[in-house]
């Protein structure tokens, strides 16, 4: 990647700096480690990058498990996500809806993973990690604040599953942009005796809630998925909507040669896993030395019914790969390779292969079904494909100027209450500043597509950015960027600073009047600050002890590292330490 484009004006002690790749340096710094000075740390292309939110260390995986769909099996986007959505789209015909409803066509630009769709009011919506509404449409209406406010007062709404519907993974796109085209289409009928209302449209003798047609969106999607055309026509059309990488079998091939176990564990059915698996896996043309996909796995588990596999499971049977039908009775193991389970669950697979929670990846794309449950229930390591990533990388490196006219106005709006304190009579006039503020924010969002970013609406981070953050260990636009790391990489996570750490710099020295009073550090800690040195001893009375049942009137003062801050961090590393 060569470095091409205007300099973007991103300060170097800026948050965003943790985004920039330092494309000069080959190689990690050599010196003296202890060194104070700042240094530039060295980053792989942004494309073949893994991110970090809690430190990961590869060297002590022994199991690498994979999800197949959107994880091992890529899906070619958007013609995987237009074929979902006409065969939901033609299956509601069926259903008895209008004809006319197959004049809707699947638009990319508009669906997004992570929105809620609140089944009582039929509005798709855009959410911060507590329930703060972001962004609120309504087919495709974008409600106003003051309509937002109406619905849900301080434009908050709670996670009530009974209500509300999380568009967790990539095969929602299609029923998100398809509810948004049929309320839009029932919103749009002017008959003489329609009407619009908070919970649904009312046509003539007829009433069609927001609720029913969610439960008809869901009926269809099911069907296709399950007992329809979906997976036929997937696997007939191989070349049109699955992507085949060589890399795939490589990076298989060099996890075992490093010692690790590998499994698949998917919910698709056998006979769909065998002809997915064949085509990414096995070369189109074979010869003597081809090797069989099964292969390249230690264990493999279909019919999964993840997240239930993670909590009470299901009876674990082995099929016969001859035929696809399971075989009658519960397996007890052993696991061997080259065969064939279905169901089980997490307990019984774990005692099977001889796996304790941390010694496992799992890689996968559903948030939920993947990766929250693996990571609550069964304390699996967490590594969360978000093929998404792709454009919000090339967005945010791409519409860098958009982020530095954002903090030039933010200086601006600073400069306007420059040496004003509570006793100032003049009130600074902000409002071309925010205006401007809100535009340069829009056209960052549009820039991402209609509904805005995965991971954030302006300044805000989005419900999806925070169970991101939550559950997964580790993330990137695809599993192959493993390939980019040695299988002994320290994944480490960054600083998370909050607002007081990221925007006051550190040769902003502090002088503190009475420190005395606000400072609890001790002299003679194990890292001695020479501001707390300066301190001096608070005034105590001196008491001598005598015989007493307390066997430490105070703490004593750690002289060896007693905080270990990451995750990752063994009981023996930690012996070793001190």
């Amino acid at each position: 990647m060569t470095d091409n484009k205007e300099p973007c004006g991103i300060d170097d002690d800026s948050l965003l700096d943790s985004a920039l790749v330092d494309e000069r340096s080959n190689s990690f710094p050599v010196g003296n480690l202890n060194r104070t000075e700042t240094q530039k740390k060295w980053y792989r292309e942004p494309f073949h990058r893994v991110f970090v939110n809690r430190s990961l260390h590869l060297e002590k995986i022994k199991f690498y498990g994979f999800d197949m769909d959107y994880t091992l099996a890529e899906y070619i986007s958007p013609a995987y996500e237009k074929m979902g959505f006409d065969l939901c789209r033609d299956y509601l015909v069926t259903m008895g809806y209008p004809q006319e409803i197959q004049e809707f066509e699947y638009d990319p630009s508009f669906a997004l993973r992570g929105l809620w769709f609140d089944t009582l009011y039929g509005n798709l919506l855009k959410v911060d990690a507590y329930g703060n509404i972001l962004v609120c449409s309504r087919g495709f209406q974008f409600l106003k604040p003051s309509e937002i406010y109406t619905l849900y007062p301080n434009k908050f709404i709670q996670l009530d599953e009974s209500r509300v519907y999380v568009l967790n993974t990539l095969f929602n796109l299609p029923e998100c942009y398809l509810l948004a085209c049929l309320i839009d289409y029932f919103m749009g009928q002017r008959e003489a005796h329609s009407d619009v209302t908070s919970t649904g449209i009312k046509l003539g003798d007829l009433f069609m809630s927001y609720k029913s047609m969610f439960q008809d969106v869901r009926t269809a999607v099911d069907y296709v998925h399950l007992k329809g055309d979906l997976k036929r026509l997937t696997v007939e059309n191989l070349s049109k909507f699955v992507q085949r990488d060589d890399r795939l079998p490589t990076l298989l091939v060099r996890l075992r040669e490093n010692g690790a176990k590998v499994f698949l564990l998917t919910n698709s059915d056998y006979n769909y896993t065998n002809k997915i698996m064949k085509y990414i896996l096995e070369p189109l043309e074979k010869t003597e030395n081809s090797r069989e996909w099964m292969t390249y796995f230690d264990y493999i588990v279909i019919d999964a019914k993840k997240p239930l596999f993670f909590g009470e499971g299901t009876v674990l049977r082995q099929v016969n790969t001859t035929t696809g039908a399971l075989k009658i009775g519960t397996h007890l193991g052993p696991l061997k390779p080259g065969q064939v389970y279905s169901g089980g669950s997490c307990e019984v697979f774990t005692d099977l292969i001889g796996a304790k929670g941390k010694d496992v990846l799992y890689c996968g794309d559903h948030i939920f079904g993947d990766i929250l449950k693996s990571k609550k229930i069964r304390g699996w390591r967490t590594f969360l494909v978000i093929p998404e990533l792709v454009q919000e990388l090339h967005v945010w490196t791409d519409k860098c100027q958009l982020y530095t006219r954002l903090q030039n106005l933010d200086i601006s709006l600073g400069n306007l209450y420059k040496n004003l304190d509570s006793s100032a009579q003049v009130k600074p006039d902000i409002s071309k500043v925010r205006m401007a503020m809100r535009e340069v924010t829009h056209e960052m969002d549009l820039a991402y597509g209609i509904m805005g970013s995965l991971f954030r609406s302006g300044s805000r981070q989005t419900f999806f950015s925070s169970q991101v953050v939550r559950y997964a260990d580790i993330y990137a636009a695809t599993v192959l960027n493993l390939l980019y790391y040695p299988f002994s990489y320290m994944f480490r996570a960054p600083a998370m600073l909050m607002p007081h750490e990221s925007t006051v710099a550190h040769e902003q020295r502090l002088v503190v009047e009475n420190p005395e009073k606000y400072f609890r550090s001790r002299q003679g800690s194990l890292t001695p600050s020479s501001v707390v040195d300066d301190i001096p001893p608070s005034p105590r009375p001196k008491m001598e002890r005598t015989t007493s049942n307390v066997p430490h009137a105070r703490a004593e003062t750690p002289r060896k590292v007693t905080h270990n801050h990451d995750e990752d961090d063994s009981e023996e590393e930690s012996e070793k330490s001190s």
